[in-house]
């Protein structure tokens, strides 16, 4: 919760989302515990503020900000999840790309770039919602009943908060629609062509609104009547938080994954460098819409939850910090977290985690340090890469979320990018850029966006501490780590399920020449 008219927070709550990981690759979560840690959320947050003596009648608006491609589908008539949502980085749809880019002239990932901003990839809520209706019986019977509806998980909360099946509105905002690849980005329309080509039915989508208006209003809670009024994906709200409303902006948020987004204005950039266009902001039904250049990096805060809960090697966050703090340095040990293959620039699905340049010298405390420097280099590989499509390099870069309490995670990204790192003192930068849509929006009107109105934001800067050339040194080495992590994975699993050792070409003549000379002896001998 926010002062309109200061951007003080004035109280939070906030609760883990279980996810669920069924088989190798697949990343779940329960649409319904999403829903019941809203819920949590806002009353516990009610209790904390009338226990600061302020009145929960002051609350004028509702802001929603969301993990943006998790896929899911519920029954318009129960109410109920067909199935548990499938999370962005999930990477079972990787033999639905493989048969999708058959249907494509010479197999293009990019051919829909033009009209969406994204290359085909599993990382879409498109290619996702096709497996659903492929293989759950469920769903597929309820998309022929006309009962299914699809979102992401704004439009399952805004739904759900505004009546549910009791007259709930099924919408969604031009950000998180610009990432299902069903959306053009120019007309701000979904698309019949595109929902023709991953054969899905037009009546399950939501409605696309604004990012900043009156949807509906709350229908049960401490907030009951107050109007949900903002919506933005997570990464478009933290731009807005960042208030990088300026062409040539930009912020990196630093969450399970990281992204960075640099503001490109009314006008659409497409990269040439593996970067995606999207859609930052639309902040009002009358208002234009801006757009973005994105790197997007499936692994950060999660390689440090990968220490903790696969390996064990942590308790908590805090420690991975310490540990590195203890060695100051990887000791030439170089990790590439690409268990979901690499995003940004890269979009190759075949790739997959590795940790190389270990020697008997190298401990676990190498280790966390060589974790946190890999989150650094992807942004490094991001940030070149947006310098490039933008042609203008930048100064300084913003950077928001959990991991921005590292304070060495922070220093080592300014030494590796060679430029300040800016971290405002104020850690809830994506809700608050939900909370500033929600009180700018036409009927609410107690938040103004105009830039002589904004509050200037205290922040914390960290200096490159080292010089350029051994940061280029370090940055090649991750590059020739990152190339020995491709190639490892395809889509298709051998027929009889193992790999036979005649699967190699010159071991089988090996094996099949020396049968032949025992065979030959024998008889010789004989």
């Amino acid at each position: 919760v926010f002062n309109a008219k200061t951007a003080e927070l004035l109280s939070h709550h906030q609760v883990e989302i279980n996810q669920k990981f069924p088989k190798e690759g697949w990343v779940e979560q329960d649409p319904k515990d999403i829903l019941r840690s809203v819920h949590e959320c806002v009353e516990k947050t009610c209790e904390k503020l009338q226990k600061l003596n302020i009145d929960i009648t002051n609350i004028k608006a509702i802001g929603v900000s969301n993990q943006r491609e998790t896929t899911v589908v519920w029954d318009r008539v129960t109410g109920e999840p067909l199935h548990n949502a499938i999370v962005w980085l999930d990477l079972r749809t990787q033999s639905t790309v493989e048969r999708l880019l058959k249907k494509i002239p010479g197999r293009n990932k990019a051919y829909f770039q033009s009209k969406t901003g994204l290359p085909i990839s599993t990382y879409f809520s498109a290619v996702k919602l096709r497996w659903l209706l492929d293989n759950v019986e469920a769903i597929r019977k309820a998309a022929d009943n006309g009962r299914a509806l699809f979102g992401t998980i704004d439009s399952w909360l805004i739904w759900s908060l505004t009546g549910g099946k009791n007259g709930g509105i099924h919408c969604t905002d031009v950000t998180n629609a610009s990432r299902t690849m069903l959306f053009n980005i120019h007309s701000l329309e979904w698309d019949s062509d595109l929902c023709q080509f991953f054969n899905i039915p037009m009546d399950m989508l939501p409605k696309v609104r604004s990012s900043s208006e009156i949807y509906g209003l709350m229908k049960s809670g401490a907030l009951t009547g107050v109007p949900i009024s903002g919506c933005l994906g997570d990464q478009s709200a933290a731009l807005v938080g960042q208030m990088c409303f300026q062409d040539g902006q930009a912020k990196n948020t630093y969450g399970t994954g990281c992204f960075l987004l640099c503001n490109t204005g009314q006008k659409c950039v497409f990269s040439e460098h593996g970067l995606l266009t999207t859609i930052a902001y639309k902040l009002g039904r009358d208002k234009p819409v801006f757009y973005a250049l994105e790197g997007s990096v499936a692994i950060a805060g999660a390689v440090v939850r990968w220490l903790k809960d696969n390996l064990g090697i942590v308790k908590s966050s805090q420690e991975v910090e310490k540990m590195a703090a203890e060695v100051g340095t990887s000791y030439g040990c170089y990790f590439v977290p690409a268990f979901s293959g690499l995003y940004a620039p890269y979009w190759e699905p075949s790739a997959r985690g590795i940790i190389c340049g270990l020697t008997q010298f190298t401990n676990k405390n190498h280790i966390a340090f060589a974790a946190l420097e890999a989150v650094c280099f992807q942004t490094r590989e991001i940030l070149d890469a947006i310098n490039k499509d933008c042609g203008i390099p930048l100064h300084q870069l913003q950077v928001d979320g959990g991991m921005t309490s590292n304070k060495l995670l922070m220093q080592l990204q300014s030494d590796i990018l060679c430029i300040p790192v800016v971290k405002p003192s104020m850690p809830e930068t994506t809700g608050l850029g939900a909370a500033m849509a929600a009180g700018a929006a036409e009927g609410v009107g107690i938040w103004s966006l105009n830039p002589g109105d904004l509050t200037p934001v205290t922040c914390e800067r960290f200096q490159p501490q080292i010089n350029p050339e051994e940061s280029e040194f370090r940055f090649a080495r991750w590059k020739k780590a990152v190339m020995k992590s491709m190639g490892w994975e395809t889509s298709e699993a051998p027929a009889n399920g193992g790999t036979s050792i005649f699967c190699s070409l010159p071991l089988g003549f090996f094996i099949m020449s020396s049968m032949i000379m025992l065979i030959g002896a024998k008889y010789i001998s004989g």
